[in-house]
This record gives structure tokens, sequence and C-alpha cells, in this order.
């Protein structure tokens, strides 16, 4: 007859009597497990403070250079306007707003799915 056992565990570190048999083992080599569980925490938390930084830089970047853009467009329309091109220039003017309002409607929509997604995940956790 054979008997199999087998432990199984979530997180980060291993339960205190596995910590413990790991120092039984080798003195210091739980000091050492906690250690390096504790940079790799650090070194990941870093990485997300970065990652959301930059994200946030690269938005705002982005909605800089559409409204310079979108400037840019509406300034060559009132000048086609004056020129006496009305529908080229009333073509080019709403068109460029049409495509602020979309960009508008939908990252709105993106950000309402996004946080509902969230809702559901923290919900499925509890």
């Amino acid at each position: 007859m054979t008997t199999v056992q087998a432990a199984v565990f979530s997180g980060p570190l291993p339960p205190p009597e596995i910590l413990k048999q790991y120092d039984e083992i080798s003195p210091g080599l739980a000091d050492r497990i906690v250690s390096l569980t504790e940079n790799q925490s650090r070194h990941r938390q870093e990485l997300e403070k970065t990652v959301i930084r930059t994200r946030s830089r690269n938005e705002t970047l982005g909605q800089i250079f559409a409204f310079i853009l979108s400037l840019g467009v509406m300034g060559g329309s009132i000048w086609l306007i004056s020129l006496g091109k009305s529908v080229e220039g009333l073509s080019a003017l709403l068109a460029n707003l049409a495509i602020l309002v979309g960009v508008f409607i939908y990252g709105k929509k993106a950000q309402k799915r996004e946080l509902s997604e969230k809702r559901q995940e923290l919900i499925r956790a509890e």
C-alpha cells in the first residue's frame, strides 16, 4: 500500500510550517525566501507604477496632438470657406467635428465597459 500526500498553497509565500521546514534544512533559508518575495513584490509594484505613468503620459500626449491636429483642420476649413470654397470647407469642418464627437462617445463607452468588467471581477473575487 502506498500513501501519497500533496500540499497546495496559494500566494507568494509558503505557509509558516513549510518555511520552518526550509529553515531546518538550511538555517536562514526561510529569511532568504521571504526577502526574495519582498524584493519581487517591490519590483512588480515599481513596474506597475512605470506602466501607469507611461500610459497616462501617452494619453495626455495623444490628446494634445489630437487637439493640435483638430485646430489645424478647423483652421484649414475656415480658410477654405474664406476663399469661397464653402462646400469643401464646411465638409472638412463637419467631418472634423463628427470625428471628435465619435471619439468622445466611443471613449466614454469603452470606459464604462472597462469599469463594468472590473466590478464583475471584484464581485467574482469576493
